[in-house]
This record gives C-alpha cells, structure tokens and sequence, in this order.
C-alpha cells in the first residue's frame, strides 16, 4: 500500500488543519487477487470500516437503486462485497434508500422495491434484505435538530435515524443543479423523506416563452400537477411547484430555468444542511465509499443512463465525507475528458467536467459549505492500496 507521509498537516484557509485519509483503489487487475470485488473487501479494511460497526448492530447500507431505465447504479456484486464486510462484524445489514418526489419506479416502496430487484438488488444477489427507510409512502420521518443557517430541524428517513452504524456507497457523477452527486449529496437527498427532499428544493422554475414549444413534456412529468400548456406554452403555478427540477430534465429545448445565481447557491447549503442532520450522533458509525465508475453526466435518478464524460477511475473509501468527495472531484477533473459525450467543454486534464457538462453549476460548493459547518474537511491525503 503507498502513502504519503501519516499525519502530515497543511495550512489551509488560514489554520493548521489535518489531512483526512482517503483511500484509493484503482481498475487496474493483474491477478485474481486484484480483481474489483476484492478491491471492495481491501478498502472496507484498510479504511477501519469494521471500527464503526459493533456486534448486532443494524447496519444501514445506503445506496441508489436506480430508476428504471438506468444502467450506471453501483454493481450489486460490489454491493455484496460490503454486505459479507458487515456480516463479518456480526451486524445486521440491510440495504437501503428514500422514495423520490417525482413520478417514476420508486415513489413508493412497493415500486421501489421492485425496482430494486429488477436491477438485481435482491437477497440472492447482494445478500441482504432491501428497506425503504422512510415507508410505504414516505411518512416515516425522524425530526434531527441541528441549528444550522437554513433549518433549526430536518426531516430524516425514519429507518435511516434508527440504524445502529451506515455505510454509504455513492456513484459518483453530474447533476443538473448541484453540479455533482457523491457521498454528500447521497446523505442529503438519499436519506431524507420527500418532506425534506421538498424542504431542500428551495428553487423554482420558470418558462422561457421564447424557446417552449408547447409539447408539454414538463407537464406529462410533473408529481404535483403544477404545470399546464396554455396558448402553445408551458406555465408552472409557482404555489404548486416543488422544485424537483424533472420538467428542467425532460424539457427538449431548454425552455424551463431556474435563478442560479440566487436560489442555487442556497439549495447547495440546504442540501448540505440535511447531509450533516443524517450524520448528526453517528459521527463515529458511518464510512463512505465512493465509486468513480461509468461517470454520467446525470443522476441515476433519470431513465437512462447517458455516456461516461470521463474514463473510469476507480473507488475510494474513507471516514469524511467532505474529503471522499474533494478526492473524487480532484480525480475526475484530472482526466481527459471524453469528446463524444455530453461534455462540451473543459476535456483538458484539470478542467472541471462537472461545470464542462452543466456550465451554470459550481458543484464544489458542496465541499466547501460541508467544511465550514463541521461535517469534515476538504484537505485530504490520497492513500493507494
């Protein structure tokens, strides 16, 4: 295993701050004793994930299933890797996520459930039992005070609040507002109840009558019935609106938007704000894990999975939540993009992808309001195993 020097500090925004350990596992086998799935088990190891997990504790491990159509979720192979990792301990794993605010295959956890088998998510494969963390139809909540700028209290995935220990497993790729998904957003998203996803959906968006068409896709998709075609154009009823942003994702000609400049950098702080409520007394119970592999564009939360904008790199395992998602910002950004996908700029080696894909977003503002609210920090030492 390489590694820089244990315990060394930097100097960062004016204070001596400790590098955060994040390890690295790449694609690269020589052997069967490299192939990925052993990879998985070495970095569960190697990152103290078996510290966090006590004897018969519930074990939440959270991930996306992925909505139907899609095909860039994490390998439910790999998944079992963890689920063997916490039996080991002696705990009870379960795999886990929320039920979503929009239409689609996992609104309820009847859906979701199926969804989740169909993508092979079942006991046979991943070894473990799926729940929906916050019920049948989203209502089983568990308040967290947390006192931050946005919310004194967030609403959190009941199931999720009630597990002993977490292991968070992200796929790590674009997103049209946040600018990237990782461990993060897979906190704040994944582990709250459509009641707090909508509290985190602060922004709102609006027609631009000289692009729309009328073809009334956004209205076909919107959960709220908030959108209607009147004269040839879409007009969304802002009192209705839940800011799921499906019509921005669905709209053909780019006609809906949304005020980046003021309500986006607050639904980034909303978003991380819920992250650390998840967190809140499991500070020393959950590991993250993220998978830069099959990097799309967009969130698996689409019906289909669009072409990597980079080359697969690896996973990464580590403690903070705020590091694992600075390393894998860094590594995807050192890549040489890829020019027959939807990047459209930045392809140097350095050049932010996720800005290179969705140019208005700034998705590094994840890390940096993750930091400054305690939840980790963004300094961190890269570990190859």
């Amino acid at each position: 295993m390489g590694s820089t020097t244990p315990g060394e500090y930097t100097h960062f925004r004016g204070e001596m701050m400790m590098k955060s350990p994040v390890y690295f596992a790449s694609l690269r086998a020589f052997s069967d004793h490299e192939c990925t799935t052993a990879k998985v088990q070495r970095l569960f190891d190697v990152a103290g994930f078996s510290d966090l997990i006590a004897p018969h504790d519930k074990t939440a491990i959270k991930l996306h299933f992925g909505e139907r159509g899609s095909d860039g979720f994490i390998s439910p192979v790999f998944v079992r890797q963890v689920v063997e990792k916490v039996k080991e301990c002696k705990a009870l794993p379960f795999l886990t996520d929320t039920n979503t605010l929009y239409k689609g295959g996992r609104s309820n956890a009847v859906e979701h459930i199926g969804t989740a088998i169909l993508h092979g998510f079942d006991y046979a494969v991943a070894g473990a039992p799926v729940i929906i963390a916050d019920g049948l139809t989203g209502k089983n909540i568990r308040k967290v005070t947390i006192g931050k700028k946005h919310f004194s209290e967030v609403s959190i995935a009941g199931d999720i609040a009630a597990a002993d220990s977490l292991i968070v497993l992200s796929h790590f790729k674009g997103h049209i507002v946040s600018g990237f998904g990782g461990a993060i957003k897979n906190l704040a998203m994944g582990c709250a109840a459509p009641e707090g996803k909508r509290a985190q959906h602060n922004a709102r968006p609006f027609t631009l009558p000289e692009k729309c068409t009328g073809c009334a896709s956004c209205m076909k998709v919107c959960p709220n019935n908030a959108i209607h075609v009147k004269a040839k154009k879409s007009v969304i009823d802002l009192e209705l609106c839940i800011g799921c942003f499906e019509c921005m994702h669905v709209c053909p000609e780019n006609a809906i938007d949304i005020d980046w400049e003021t309500e986006i950098p607050q639904f980034v702080e909303r978003m991380v704000e819920y992250a650390s409520g998840v967190v809140q007394g499991k500070e020393k119970k959950v590991g993250y894990m993220n998978f830069l592999i099959r990097i799309t564009p967009d969130c698996d939360c689409y019906p289909f999975s669009d072409a990597p904008i980079v080359p697969d790199i690896g996973i990464l395992a580590s403690k903070d939540p705020v590091a694992i998602d600075a390393a894998s910002f860094d590594l995807v950004n050192q890549q040489q993009g890829h020019t027959d996908s939807l990047l459209a700029s930045h392809h140097h080696p350095g050049g932010d992808k996720f800005k290179g894909v969705h140019a208005q977003t700034d998705g590094y503002q994840q890390v940096q309001y993750a930091e400054e609210i305690g939840m980790g920090t963004r300094s961190y030492e890269l570990i190859r195993i």
